[in-house]
């Protein structure tokens, strides 16, 4: 069965469009009939606005009418350090200013271990910051086996215990990368506390172990993550939130801005056909 997921479901990662500044983002945007971005602090110029300020921002976003769903990311935020701090209230800052809803805690992705415990103990920290600014806080397991914390559903487990009012962000890349996502999904994934969910595609044919954001493009047929089959049973368990769009690829260097609007579509016809 094929669930039809409306426009206002779906939303833009900044990443697609690493060319293009800000306010054409924006416009693009818009002009494909959608109202949701998410911006990032890794873009070349280094800077969540662009150097325009949140306010500047904010006003573009109203314009555009588009909400400003999250600002991606802070890093590592489950090996807390005064650095680790200040890069958080910076983005809380940013993100205040700016107008976003949320703001997305990335873990550490060196091969270090992080035991849960202190994981837990970085989240019960960090949410006071995110209820003083009033931010959402959404964190984003990492596929990658160099990652310490792989599994959504560990994720989930660890923000109950920590008692703090984030959720998780699902991104079909990652779960397929976690060999034990399947088994950990059916066993303790609920939809409820899912904030956000990442789409992107692979078509590289190379193992899995070695896959990295460089391979992530957008969504076809020959997707090797299943984004399709994993959107299908999110609906199914009755996930109503929104799904954006995140490739990664270096490829997109060379993407005009109708080769963006044009892979943006023929996704969501992907998905909805």
């Amino acid at each position: 069965m094929t669930y039809k997921i409306s426009n206002d479901r779906f939303c833009v990662n900044r990443k697609i469009a690493p060319n293009l500044t800000i306010n054409q983002f924006f416009t693009l945007v818009k002009d494909l009939g959608l109202n949701k971005v998410e911006i990032r602090n890794d873009m070349k110029g280094g800077s969540v606005t662009d150097g325009l300020g949140g306010e500047e921002i904010r006003k573009l976003a109203v314009e555009n009418a588009l909400t400003i769903e999250t600002i991606n990311a802070v890093y590592p935020f489950n090996q807390l350090s005064d650095q680790v701090l200040e890069k958080t209230r910076s983005l809380l800052e940013d993100a205040r200013e700016t107008g976003a809803k949320a703001l997305v805690l990335c873990p550490l992705n060196d091969g270090t271990v992080i035991s849960s415990e202190q994981t837990v103990a970085a989240l019960k920290t960090l949410a006071p910051l995110f209820d003083e600014y009033g931010i959402e806080g959404l964190v984003e397991p990492l596929g990658f086996p160099q990652s310490s914390l792989r599994s959504a559903a560990l994720a989930q487990k660890l923000i109950k215990q920590a008692g703090v009012p984030f959720k998780i962000v699902l991104d079909t890349f990652h779960h397929h990368l976690y060999e034990g996502a399947e088994q950990d999904f059916a066993r303790g994934i609920d939809v409820n506390n899912i904030g956000l969910v990442h789409l992107s595609g692979v078509t590289d044919a190379r193992p899995v172990a070695v896959l990295t954001d460089e391979e992530r493009i957008m969504l076809s047929a020959d997707d090797r993550l299943q984004s399709k089959q994993q959107v299908q049973r999110l609906e199914e368990m009755g996930y109503t939130g929104v799904y954006a769009f995140e490739p990664f690829s270096s490829a997109m260097d060379a993407w005009s801005e109708a080769d963006i609007a044009r892979e943006i579509r023929t996704s969501i016809d992907y998905l909805n056909h």
